[in-house]
């Protein structure tokens, strides 16, 4: 039985042979394209689970691009390959859409687990018998659609997006430590991984905030952590609205 079916994008044709290897002899189903116009035929005929695409690709459109252009009609997965990772990059990539990124080099144990923490995401349901709903002061979750809701207006997130609002959510008012986000949102092995939880609160800022220079709604513990709350409270001395 298949793991799901997923579509790799990189014009370096022995990369793309080094990773189908891989995902056949783990039980994956492999497609590949060498361009960005292929890879989005592709995604809207065969609908893959999820697709591992290349930053830097030479013919037409660069994974940035494409990224954005997938967003435009699907929520699939995207992991992207980087030969190597600043904070800008990073940035850049999950404000187009991206869930994660690997640098090149990376080892086969390295990709997989990326693969199976974001296939784990997209795919997690709400618990049974519990509620369909997170209210937040003016932010709804819903739960079974994962889907947000602020002032009334829909927001739209990617699946990380939605696990991470939906985290802080579940604990509204209260802050949550950086190790926590990191390992609730996308598994014990990101527990380090400090530059991705302020990439994405900045991307969720930028989408929930008025002034997400001057935010409101998800607020920092500096050291320590985040905290989604109902309205802007009294100021403190711990609690500041920067990164």
């Amino acid at each position: 039985m298949s793991l799901g079916r997923i579509l790799i994008v990189d014009d370096e044709p022995k990369l793309v042979r080094l990773v189908r290897e891989i995902l056949l002899a783990t039980g994956y189903d492999v497609l590949a394209a060498s361009t960005g116009e292929q890879a989005l035929e592709l995604i809207a005929i065969e609908q893959p689970d999820l697709v591992i695409l290349d930053i830097m690709l030479r013919d037409g459109l660069d994974g940035y691009q494409v990224t954005q252009r997938i967003r435009e009609f699907s929520e699939i997965p995207i992991i992207m390959l980087t030969a190597k990772i600043r904070e800008p990059d990073m940035l850049r990539g999950f404000d187009a859409g991206a869930d994660d990124y690997i640098t090149k080099p990376f080892s086969s144990k390295e990709l997989l687990a990326r693969i199976r923490a974001v296939l784990k995401r997209s795919h997690r349901a709400p618990p049974v018998d519990q509620q369909t709903e997170i209210v937040c002061g003016e932010l709804t979750i819903d739960l079974l659609r994962r889907t947000a809701r602020l002032n009334n207006q829909e927001v739209h997130l990617t699946p990380t997006e939605y696990s991470l609002l939906r985290e802080l959510a579940v604990n509204c008012n209260r802050v949550l430590l950086h190790e926590h986000l990191l390992s609730a949102v996308w598994g014990p092995e990101y527990r380090d991984d400090l530059d991705y939880l302020r990439s994405y609160i900045h991307i969720l800022r930028k989408k929930l905030e008025a002034d997400p220079s001057n935010p409101s709604i998800i607020l920092s513990s500096p050291g320590v952590g985040y905290m989604l709350v109902e309205s802007q409270p009294e100021p403190q001395h711990d609690i500041k609205g920067n990164m």
